[in-house]
């Protein structure tokens, strides 16, 4: 049951009906305008056939990958880009300085109750970060390293004001002291860090993946971490969850926390807010937001 002060946020007049978590809406097909889906994308597949005359699909993620290919033609698909700005460019800076700080080093030392001094510190002053896939996401991230004194390197899929196409990556690379990856997740990016990449970037540089596992060849990370040649900060693997004893676990020079980077304290509430106003431009006929087209 969807709490009432989220429901507050959808418009007056409306009839809401929650969807149960588990088995059938109903026996017969039920008729919906919108569909507000949570976190549970296995769960948003199951009902959607079920759903006859659905106009608008609204996710509560910035992600759609494991959407599109079931969102019927007629059906408009719109992410929450935008609602997990602050807390996914927020966790970036933090995996960011960590591993630039040497903070995972002092984590395993006060573990082990000993006083371990770990050289090669670096600050975020002058260090140049490329972000990949220069977004929402990406400008929120922007604003926050400017303070810290960081040169940003801006990349997307194609060439704008300021912003690299993605064509421009193999230049662009050896220039990066960090590589954070914020694209969504399709047929065109997966796979997209591979090993190429990942040669292409400086020694001693820091890749950052706040967006989807299967962006990044597993299997080519591993070895370039082995290689001690790079470092990483993962809030998302592939496989996900990870599984105990994988190869990434042990290797060296990388962070790994399992997918927490849009999850903090007010995150429904500005996902349901987000959702409340686009089911009043529905219901008033106005322009939607953030739709998605080509996985974007």
């Amino acid at each position: 049951m969807t709490p009432e002060r989220y429901r507050a946020f959808l418009p007056e007049g409306v009839e809401v009906r929650d969807v149960p978590s588990f088995g059938d809406v109903d026996a017969a097909p039920q008729h919906a305008d919108v569909l507000v889906a949570g976190f549970d994308p296995k769960r948003t597949i199951e009902i959607l056939p079920q759903l006859r005359d659905l106009k608008v699909l609204q996710t509560l993620t910035a992600g759609v990958d494991t959407l599109v290919e079931h969102v019927p033609a007629n059906v408009v698909l719109c992410d929450a880009s935008g609602v997990h700005d602050a807390s996914v460019s927020e966790w970036v800076v933090m995996a960011t300085l960590a591993m630039r700080r040497q903070l995972p080093a002092y984590v395993l030392a006060q573990r082990d109750a000993t006083w371990q001094w770990a050289s090669g510190g670096a600050d975020l002053e002058g260090a140049t970060v490329l972000i990949l896939g220069y977004g929402s996401i990406g400008r929120a991230l922007e604003r926050r390293l400017e303070p810290l004194g960081a040169r940003v390197l801006r990349v997307a899929r194609h060439a704008r004001d300021g912003v690299h196409g993605v064509d421009e990556l193999r230049r662009l690379l050896p220039e990066a002291d960090v590589v954070v990856v914020l694209l969504p997740l399709t047929a065109e990016t997966q796979g997209m860090v591979d090993a190429s990449f990942l040669s292409a970037m400086r020694d001693g540089a820091l890749l950052v993946n706040a967006a989807r596992g299967p962006i990044v060849d597993t299997g080519a990370l591993v070895e370039a971490l082995r290689s001690e040649r790079i470092r990483c900060a993962l809030d998302v693997t592939d496989p996900e969850p990870l599984p105990d004893g994988h190869p990434l676990w042990s290797a060296p020079g990388a962070l790994i926390t399992p997918h927490i980077g849009g999850a903090v304290v007010g995150l429904f509430e500005r996902a349901w807010r987000f959702a409340g106003d686009q089911v009043r431009r529905y219901v008033d006929g106005e322009p939607l937001l953030n739709v998605v087209r080509d996985g974007y």
